[in-house]
């Protein structure tokens, strides 16, 4: 892959995405973006939806492993609510949290998805561990500020490159 910043595969949320191709492919396990990819950014618990796409991906035979850049206490709290382990402090774009998470799951790059919604820490992360990347749009649109301001680059880089 030319660009870092370019997945292999958009979708609107991760409801989307068909988990049966992805199997099809050999992809058994997926690393989740918590924060607008799963639930409104800074949630203190899952939503609904985060139970929900935990349990389609499990149900599609997909073991699971939250990689987030938020604080210990709160990814953890909301891995175990998930029941799925976590990576917190992932540092993203590096691929320390990522390279983590992989070995917790006993997973390597050719069987393992990166699913998130900023293409400058999930989908950069991703590509640059040599994972397939699956960028989905943000789950709510109010953000932080500083979150906002990264999507416009984001929109630049997502019309140069025509996804």
């Amino acid at each position: 892959m030319g660009n870092i910043f370019r997945p292999d595969l958009c979708a609107d949320k991760v409801a989307d995405i068909d988990l049966l191709v992805l199997s099809e492919k050999g992809f058994r396990f997926a690393l989740l973006d918590f924060d607008n990819t799963l639930a409104p950014d800074h949630s203190k618990e899952p939503v609904p939806y985060s139970y929900e796409m935990v349990e389609k991906l499990r149900n599609a035979g997909f073991s699971m492993c939250l990689v987030s850049n938020a604080k210990s206490d709160r990814s953890k709290n909301i891995a175990e609510m998930l029941k799925i382990p976590c990576v917190s402090y992932a540092n993203k774009p590096g691929t320390s949290g990522v390279l983590k998470a992989m070995e917790l799951l006993g997973a390597d790059k050719s069987n393992t998805v990166m699913i998130g919604d900023q293409l400058f820490t999930d989908i950069a992360a991703g590509n640059r561990a040599g994972l397939y990347t699956i960028f989905v749009e943000k789950y709510a649109k109010k953000e932080i500020f500083y979150v906002a301001l990264k999507r416009i680059p984001e929109w630049v880089i997502r019309k140069i490159c025509r996804f």
